[in-house]
């Protein structure tokens, strides 16, 4: 697999750069093979490919890098073989992001069998507008669920509020396929109704699909509360085999928690559990932890605006040492504290398949952050998203925050938004962007008290990205003169720029002097991009 091996000499040591050995090209290619397996931002898009398709490609994207590498070695067969593996690992970077968003390979006819076959099996009225649904109208619709020979599968019924009439004319069209339902979608099926109605609708839908073998199941959105999730009590007990359980908006207290986990006998199988948008608190955050601990097949967590504190992110934490297989974590807009984040971090350094991190506004600080950023700089070598928005992060807490940028070449966006980064953590963070990350493709730096010297740097960066659509340094204290220079930056893509209409030319920070003039403000910023522009981040 490839050519003699070239050397050169340093201080007595032969060193072999060019051509990698074998042992190594087929390292490159199971690694490539597990990122084509590997669900993605572009993978729910595009599709997720087969093992067997992903190794045939990687083995053929690898051959085609090497051979570009090689090609340009050859060229410049005085050269230490340096820039020839640079290459290597830059195509492979590209050629892999390509398949990636092509998705599996399927001729026209393998589509148009797909096509027929989603429309056999999956029947849906939510399309329209959000309206009450009578009893007539619900025969006519529902008619179809009712047809013998029929193939559903999965049913969605959100965006139609059900009545008692309603309710009572879909039970025994129901009750004729629930067998061979495995994906049900009730969200906002009851909303507008008095309470005593809504509990009735939710006892006749439960009653009727209990014993149902589901993989997914969503409640969100019906302001369940305890008598709610009672109310499924009967469809809850008797699901077994979840894989998918959605309980968003449902107003989970802490008591509906301590139902939910009392009523699921079996989580062992699931592997998506959403509590977006509760009041769960501290008490039903460790109701939602034991529900956790039994999840050790879990790969996506969102328990986001759920007013959990410090001890209810301890539970938390803890349990998640459980979930091994975690690829993503939502704990967005919680109260989780320093002491919270340093017990995550634990949990984090396990997670080696992770892909989409979301950690902002926990009241991280730099110590939080700091803990989170070095276990994910060993962890999650294949991570995509990455937001630490509003947890007072400073130029302190950045330089552990940067080493861990700086190892996710993966990364497709960062947002750091919303913290007290000013110049010195913005350029930190530019340079731990500089080198490599070909599928970056949003970074939001807004409201940091960044000035002109960060602006600039940022952008210098993202610019020469592929396929980079968007910086957000709103809400700044950017010159005018900052400014300007940004946009000459971004001339003929400044769509890639997003608004400045908040930033604050005139701004400043706690740390400098309200009289600070201009000439002044130009000589700090051209001694700090003297300090930081060759800075070097550890990996």
């Amino acid at each position: 697999m490839g050519s003699g091996t070239q050397t050169f000499q340093h201080r007595s040591l032969s060193v072999k750069l060019w051509p990698p050995s074998h042992s190594t090209r087929l390292m490159l290619v199971e690694r490539m093979t597990k990122n084509l397996t590997t669900p993605s931002i572009f993978s729910r898009k595009c599709g997720l490919l087969s093992n067997d398709e992903a190794e045939e490609d990687a083995r053929k994207m690898e051959e085609l890098a090497f051979a570009a590498a090689d090609q340009h070695y050859k060229e410049e067969p005085d050269g230490d073989g340096s820039s020839a593996v640079q290459i290597y690992a830059k195509e492979s970077s590209r050629l892999m992001l390509e398949v990636i968003k092509r998705g599996p390979k399927v001729n026209d006819g393998e589509l148009a069998d797909k096509a027929t076959d989603l429309r056999g099996t999956v029947f849906d009225i939510s399309g329209g507008r959000r309206e009450f649904i009578e009893a007539e109208e619900a025969k006519e619709l529902l008619r179809p669920l009712g047809e013998p020979g029929n193939s559903y599968t999965k049913i969605c019924f959100s965006n139609r509020s059900f009545g008692l009439d309603a309710a009572n004319v879909a039970a025994p069209i129901l009750s004729t396929i629930k067998d061979q339902l495995t994906e049900v979608d009730l969200s906002d099926f009851i909303a507008g109704r008095p309470e005593s109605e809504a509990l009735d609708v939710m006892n006749i839908f439960s009653s009727v699909l209990e014993g149902c073998h589901l993989r997914y199941l969503n409640l969100s959105n019906n302001a369940l509360g305890e008598k709610g999730v009672r109310a499924f009590g009967a469809l809850l007990k008797s699901q077994n085999s979840l894989q998918e359980l959605y309980l968003m908006n449902d107003g989970i207290s802490e008591e509906a928690a301590r139902a939910v986990s009392e009523l699921i006998p079996s989580t062992e199988k699931l592997k998506v559990l959403h509590f977006h948008n509760n009041m769960t608190g501290d008490e039903g955050a460790f109701a939602i932890s034991e529900i956790v601990k039994r999840s050790c097949s879990l790969e996506d967590f969102r328990c986001s605006s759920t007013r959990v504190g410090t001890d209810g992110g301890l539970a938390l934490a803890e349990a998640l040492t459980r979930c091994a297989h975690l690829k993503k974590l939502d704990l967005r807009d919680n109260m989780f504290g320093v002491e919270a984040g340093v017990a995550l971090s634990k949990a984090i350094s396990q997670f080696t398949d992770l892909t989409e991190v979301y950690l902002s506004y926990l009241n991280l600080e730099d110590e939080g952050t700091e803990a989170l950023a070095n276990a994910l700089k060993h962890s999650a070598p294949s991570l995509e998203v990455l937001e630490m928005a509003g947890n007072d992060i400073t130029a302190k807490g950045t330089a552990s925050l940067a080493a861990c940028i700086a190892s996710k070449q993966f990364l497709t966006k960062l947002n750091l938004a919303e913290n007290e980064l000013k110049d010195e953590g913005a350029i930190l963070i530019a340079n731990a962007l500089g080198e490599g990350h070909g599928q970056l493709n949003e970074v939001d730096m807004s409201t940091n008290a960044i000035r002109r010297a960060g602006g600039r740097h940022l952008a210098q960066v993202v610019v020469k990205k592929p396929g980079f659509k968007l910086l957000n340094i709103n809400g700044n204290f950017i010159s005018d003169e900052g400014i300007a220079e940004v946009k000459e930056i971004f001339r003929g893509s400044l769509d890639m720029l997003g608004p400045l209409d908040e930033n604050d030319p005139e701004g400043e920070d706690d740390e400098e002097e309200e009289d600070e003039d201009e000439e002044e403000n130009a000589e700090h910023e051209k001694g700090l991009e003297s300090k930081l522009k060759d800075l070097k981040i550890n990996q």
